[in-house]
């Protein structure tokens, strides 16, 4: 089957039904992401005649992504097949995330950020910029501006308000920023490594403005799906597509999700990076209690007793979008049925987000949850590639 393949602006511009990809943060946890991908991948390219140039930028208008996640985007935006990026991802695992005797993340960065930068560079593109034509789809990167405290939601929609400077502007352009710089933004996670600086007005000397990010994760977007609502819909960020069920499809990927009751208490300082760490998963949790009410789908999960999975719930009284989650549950039950025998030491040590030695099981965990989760119907028909 032939299909005619889309430029970034007509994704953006082209009337009809809109396709939509989130992607969690998770640190190297992220590999779980690419599980559930490789499934996706699958089943889509299936449906243009199993064609080998088939990317999931071809089909997906936006591509959002956080921490992690923002690093996979990038890659899927620049056109990259799943097998490329899970490649790329597991030898930046090994080598950034590298544990020396001298660093212990709390007063000071546990990692290096220069490995991460050159793995990103290289990537990439040192000279790809966020408003590059190298980008084949919509991607939208969250971020943390620590300097200010505000959350940023960096796009490369060409009619975006601080996409292109006007000559009066004292701001630069967003789509001169490096796309390696946007991305190491979103991965700066507090105590893993040191905030990344961009330069963020066109002014020179004590004038000029420049920005210090932090991982998106600790906004309250470190899973980005109702912020890519947001800019896919909101007047302010100038996207402007219709919401409905029959008119948006939402694919939500997670980086596997354990028992919280089981996370480690820690004192001190230390005790403060698990505070935060336990923010995010209460955010996350209520972004997705929030995109399940916003949306119809067959994936919605029980919310607690009380709530349900929110089924005969809409804001508004009609689904905004059809919803699609996937996520690896890292508790005894649900991963004995994937693979039985895992010892508890391993099954809890799993959640832990920079651990290499974890990346080949998580794979392989959600590569087989994958097989039960990610099925044809859940990719409308109407949705298909023409």
């Amino acid at each position: 089957m032939t299909y005619k393949i889309l430029t970034r602006d007509e994704h953006f511009q082209k009337p009809g039904g809109k396709r939509i990809l989130t992607l969690d943060g998770g640190g190297l946890r992220g590999i779980v992401t690419l599980g559930y991908l490789k499934r996706v991948e699958e089943i889509l390219r299936a449906r243009v005649g199993n064609n080998d140039n088939f990317r999931l930028a071809h089909y997906f208008d936006l591509i959002a992504g956080t921490s992690t996640g923002a690093i996979i985007a990038a890659g899927l935006a620049r056109g990259m097949t799943v097998g490329e990026i899970t490649d790329i991802y597991m030898k930046l695992g090994r080598e950034v995330f590298y544990k020396s005797m001298w660093r212990h993340g709390v007063l000071r960065a546990r990692y290096s950020h220069k490995k991460l930068t050159s793995h990103l560079k290289a990537v990439l593109g040192e000279e790809t910029t966020l408003g590059s034509e190298e980008l084949q789809t919509g991607l939208l990167v969250v971020t943390k501006r620590m300097d200010t405290g505000s959350t940023w939601a960096l796009g490369n929609n060409p009619k975006g308000a601080y996409y292109e400077a006007q000559p009066e502007d004292q701001w630069g352009s967003n789509k001169n920023y490096p796309l390696w710089r946007v991305v190491r933004a979103s991965t700066a996670a507090p105590s893993f490594f040191k905030p990344e600086q961009i330069r963020i007005s066109e002014a020179i000397g004590p004038e000029q403005v420049v920005g210090e990010f932090v991982d998106g994760g600790v906004s309250p977007f470190n899973n980005p799906t109702l912020q890519a609502f947001m800019y896919a819909t909101l007047s302010g960020y100038r996207v402007n597509w219709q919401a409905g069920a029959d008119r948006m499809l939402v694919v939500s990927i997670g980086t596997g999700r354990g028992d919280p009751s089981k996370e480690p208490t820690w004192i001190s300082a230390k005790g403060a990076v698990q505070s935060l760490l336990s923010l995010m998963d209460d955010a996350g949790a209520l972004v997705e209690t929030m995109a399940q009410w916003l949306s119809t789908g067959e994936t919605h999960r029980k919310i607690d007793r009380e709530l349900g999975d929110l089924a005969s719930d809409n804001i508004g009284g009609a689904p905004q979008f059809r919803y699609a989650r996937f996520d690896l549950q890292l508790l005894r039950e649900q991963v004995d049925k994937l693979k039985p025998g895992i010892s508890i030491e391993l099954l809890e040590n799993l959640t832990v987000m920079d651990e290499p030695k974890n990346m080949s099981i998580l794979y392989e965990l959600a590569t087989l949850d994958a097989q039960n989760k990610v099925l044809d119907q859940l990719f409308p028909e109407a949705f298909d590639l023409t």
